[in-house]
This record gives structure tokens, C-alpha cells and sequence, in this order.
């Protein structure tokens, strides 16, 4: 299991690091929330804590969640709100636990959140049918009405992960992440021309819908 741990208390931190490092997880340790959503990526689960020196953690949880469906806990300090905890599971926060952290639980809190979560976020393999528009994610053939339609690698990848989630609305930051790896760097004008030039090729009437203020959806 590869974790992300984002912890500005050394103390805290160096003894989660050790501990989950000792039980064959690695773990990547960053102090700031800014840090934890540019490298969230190759995370299999997410350890938060609320009280960071830049974001606070709620608002990282929120961002992150725009991003991705990687598995949260969430790390809170003894005499943290009642409304808070709720606030973040609201969020999506898939567990808390409150600080100071029992190695033994912790480790047994973030196997359950992986078995609750194990088959979410997984790219379906093989074909996604859109209207008259099928997609083959292994193959990267794409047809319309039957007839095989040329995309560029970003157009394929963009249309990948709005079909993984076809009817679903996907965020924009998470559109850039995924393609670029990168949610904030300064291709936004770029992706814009890869989606208009997508749209026109999967034709008229659009499968591409825009969701006004948070991102788009393929399909219905």
C-alpha cells in the first residue's frame, strides 16, 4: 500500500513514516497541502491531517476530491469540533481518527478503508459505448456511427477518462491531472483546444456536455 502521509508535526510524521515503512508500506511524506495535491498521483491512500501551516485540511480534502477518488483518512487532534470531522467526511473523507495515533488501529483503519474502496477508481478495461460513439480503452480504436475517428494522443486521453466515468461529471482539475499530471500548471488554453477539436470529431449532436463552473460530462 502506498501512502501519502501530509503532516506538518515531525514528531507525528517521523513515527507514522517508520511505522508503516517497518510494515512494508512506503510512504511518502510531505508537510503542506499544496505538496499533497501536486503528488497525490501514485498514492493508494491518502493519511490528512487537518491542521496544515498553508491549506487547511479541509480544503485540501475538498480540492483532492475535484482530483481524484483516492481513499482519506483523516488525522484530527483531540478537541477537534464535532462539526468539522462531519464537515470533512461530508467532504469525502472515507474515515477519521483522532491524534494521538494508536499505530495498531491506525494500521487496521486504513485496511478497511482499502477494502471499502478497492474496486473504486480502477479504469474499467475493454469497451465504453456512448450513443453511437464506442471506445476501446485497450486498443484506443474510437468509431462513430460505426466509422473509425482519428484522435491525438491528449484527445484520446482526454475522452479516456471522461468515458471511465461516462454520465458522470468529471472536474476539470481532475481532467488536467490525469492528462498532464498536473492539475495547476499553465495548460488551460492548450486543453481547451484538444477538447474543441475532440468535440467536432465525435460529432453533432455533442456527447460532450459542459458543466457550467466544475467540468464536463461524456454521455447523458
Amino acid at each position: 500500500m502506498r501512502v501519502l502521509l501530509v503532516e506538518d508535526d515531525h514528531g507525528v510524521g517521523g513515527a507514522i513514516k517508520d511505522v508503516l515503512g517497518a510494515r512494508g508500506h512506503p510512504v511518502e511524506w510531505v508537510t503542506r497541502g499544496a505538496d499533497a495535491l501536486l503528488r497525490h498521483r501514485g498514492a493508494d491512500l491518502v493519511l490528512l491531517d487537518l491542521g496544515l501551516p498553508d491549506l487547511s485540511g479541509l480544503e485540501v480534502l475538498r480540492r483532492l476530491r475535484r482530483l481524484a477518488s483516492t481513499p482519506v483518512l483523516v488525522l484530527t487532534a483531540q478537541g477537534t469540533h464535532e462539526r468539522d470531522i462531519v464537515r470533512g467526511l461530508r467532504l469525502g473523507a472515507d474515515d477519521y481518527l483522532l491524534k494521538p495515533v494508536r499505530m495498531d488501529e491506525l494500521l487496521a483503519r486504513m485496511e478497511a478503508v482499502l477494502r471499502r474502496t478497492q474496486h473504486e477508481g480502477l479504469p474499467p478495461a475493454g469497451r465504453v459505448q456512448v450513443n453511437d460513439i464506442a471506445i476501446d480503452l485497450d486498443t484506443h480504436l474510437v468509431t462513430v456511427a460505426g466509422a473509425e475517428v482519428v484522435l491525438t494522443k491528449i484527445e484520446f486521453e482526454i475522452l479516456a477518462v471522461l468515458a471511465r466515468k461516462a454520465g458522470a461529471a468529471v472536474s476539470r482539475e481532475q481532467l488536467l491531472d490525469e492528462v498532464w499530471g498536473d492539475a495547476y500548471v499553465a495548460v488551460s488554453r492548450t486543453f481547451d483546444v484538444h477538447l474543441s477539436k475532440l468535440r467536432k470529431k465525435l460529432g453533432q449532436p455533442s456527447p460532450l456536455h459542459n458543466i457550467r463552473g466544475f467540468g464536463y460530462r461524456l454521455g447523458t
